[in-house]
């Protein structure tokens, strides 16, 4: 009994078996007992049986870039947003709800916006009305109103808040255009920052197991369209955007 528990025994710590692992890195065949590189160690342990087929070391590589890419477009995405935001706080002479909707207000022992608080409607083409749900909170508006930079007064009117929004002068609107040209460009600003981190860490998977030259020239050429798809955006933003101010 004792001669066949060591022959099975030997037999166990002589055998091998195959895993998959979808990972970056350099194809291996090790056994029992052979050293594992560290990004291997780190998922199976400090030692392992494992084989990496060469298409899955292909397929991770391409899979980092993506990712460097996905991610430098959803953020030039954001930033888009919010310059599309900051253009609907600017004023264009006619009253629009998103002038005021995401007014800051405290209120309720926090930071709420007027949108949260109050509904708002445009009952004449330059006025707006804006109606708490709650009485309460009235004063409150007011005040968050009269802290931002519309250069509007708010009017009590029972439980409503009315807002008059006067003729611009053609100064006033040229004024307007050089703030969104500022925030336009700012907003630029930004998705070339962005560029520029997605492009170093493209360069920092150059040298990756599975990864070629085209790849990372491919990645770059992607990385540029973005950019320039989404800076081309924020161009047309400010051109409607500018429209809307000077036209009286």
């Amino acid at each position: 009994v004792v001669l066949v528990l060591v022959v099975l025994l030997e037999k166990s710590r002589t055998r091998t078996t195959t895993r998959t692992i979808l990972r970056t890195g350099p194809v291996v065949s090790a056994k029992r007992g052979e050293p594992l590189n560290a990004g291997l160690r780190s998922v199976w342990g400090a030692t392992c049986d494992y084989t990496v087929p060469p298409g899955f070391v292909r397929f991770s590589a391409l899979m980092a870039l993506d990712d460097i890419l996905l991610e430098a477009e959803e953020k030039m995405e954001k930033t888009e947003q919010v310059v599309v935001n900051e253009f609907a706080g600017v004023r264009t002479g006619k009253a629009s709800a998103s002038l005021v909707e995401n007014i800051m207000v405290e209120v309720y022992g926090s930071n709420m916006r007027i949108r949260e608080l109050a509904g708002i409607t445009t009952p004449e083409p330059r006025t707006l009305s804006i109606q708490p749900w709650d009485v309460n909170s009235l004063h409150a508006i007011e005040k968050a109103i009269q802290k931002s930079n519309l250069g509007l007064t708010p009017a009590i009117q029972g439980k409503n808040i009315r807002l008059f929004f006067p003729e611009l002068s053609q100064e006033r609107r040229q004024e307007f255009v050089k703030i969104i040209r500022k925030m336009a460009e700012d907003g630029k600003v930004a998705i070339r920052h962005v560029r520029r981190d997605a492009m170093d860490q493209i360069k920092k998977h150059a040298h990756d197991s599975g990864t070629t030259e085209d790849d990372v020239k491919q990645a770059e050429k992607d990385l540029q369209k973005f950019t320039d798809d989404y800076s081309a955006r924020i161009e047309a933003h400010v051109a409607t955007k500018e429209k809307e101010i000077m036209t009286v």
